[in-house]
């Protein structure tokens, strides 16, 4: 058993903050990519959404695609609108051979507005759970059956971001639905990566690998920051550069029989820290800590 180690583009240019990046080629991002050391790479802004224009590109690179962020409303839509509006996405991940979508719940998210601290985030509608778990599950059932799993993930400033949060999805989510794994976005909401993994292991079908500066998110949460401004003050890093103990997370994920991706997800500005040299420290750690931990060889 072994994991695969990929990472997503926005340590070379950021989605949620496009002037972050902006001048950077999508070339010199799989170029360094690659050169880091990683084999393959998650969706970013800069990627065509055409699986004949996008295939020959990162075969040139030799990197797979490894999924890609979807931003899900079944808050609002139906099942039915979802599953149409998913299509483009949809088909694009199974055309280029991803087996996971990485799906989040935008409805009145904040993480994406610099003018509003991300503590103001919108609280999941007590009285939905079970609808909204029910709807899920649906749609999930139906991109299991196109050969792509949902991912969810949760993230700061979402309607799904706290441990309770969590625990409250996958009690209401049939096993269609897999769990996304963000060690940054549990720590930065005061979660223990760790507790969440022992609890939902069996569910966890991908790992965003982002480390937490201690001291940056001290700050954050005294000054109640925006996520964006959390991102530029530099609360994430790549692991083994901050706080979070990947040592023991990937034990227990080798203990599971994990086999999924192993994603390096570190925004950060990269006019401060240049996204080769972190890009190579992320593979550098990761790929140690994951053969110590019996992951991968």
């Amino acid at each position: 058993m072994t994991v695969q180690l990929g990472i997503n583009p926005l340590t070379w240019t950021n989605d949620d903050l496009p002037s972050l990046g902006a001048e950077t080629s999508l070339e010199t991002c799989l170029t360094e990519g690659r050169q880091a050391g990683f084999t393959g790479f998650e969706l970013g802004n800069k990627f065509p959404r055409d699986a004949s224009l996008l295939g020959p590109i990162l075969a040139k690179h030799d990197v797979k695609l490894v999924s890609g962020w979807y931003s899900g409303e079944l808050l609002t839509r139906s099942v039915e609108e979802e599953i149409e509006a998913v299509q483009p996405h949809l088909t694009l991940l199974r055309e280029l051979g991803a087996k996971v979508m990485v799906f989040a719940e935008v409805t009145n998210c904040i993480h994406g507005d610099q003018d509003k601290s991300v503590y103001l985030r919108p609280k999941f509608p007590a009285e939905q759970w079970r609808e909204y778990g029910e709807k899920l599950t649906k749609f999930a059932r139906y991109t299991q059956s196109q050969g792509v799993q949902i991912a969810y993930h949760h993230h700061m400033g979402t309607v799904i971001e706290t441990e309770a949060d969590i625990d409250n999805l996958m009690k209401h989510t049939g096993p269609d639905v897999g769990l996304l794994l963000d060690t940054g976005h549990l720590t930065f909401a005061g979660a223990d990566p760790i507790a969440v993994a022992e609890r939902w292991a069996h569910r966890i079908n991908h790992v965003h690998c982002k480390d937490i500066r201690r001291d940056v998110l001290a700050d954050v949460k005294n000054r109640k920051t925006s996520f964006l401004d959390a991102v530029l003050n530099g609360v994430f890093t790549v692991p083994g550069d901050g706080c979070i103990d990947y040592s023991t997370l990937f034990t227990l994920l080798k203990n599971n029989e994990y086999q999924g991706w192993l994603v390096v997800e570190a925004e950060q500005d990269p006019a401060v820290a240049n996204p080769l040299t972190y890009a190579t420290l992320g593979y550098n750690n990761l790929s140690q800590l994951a053969k110590d931990a019996g992951l991968f060889n």
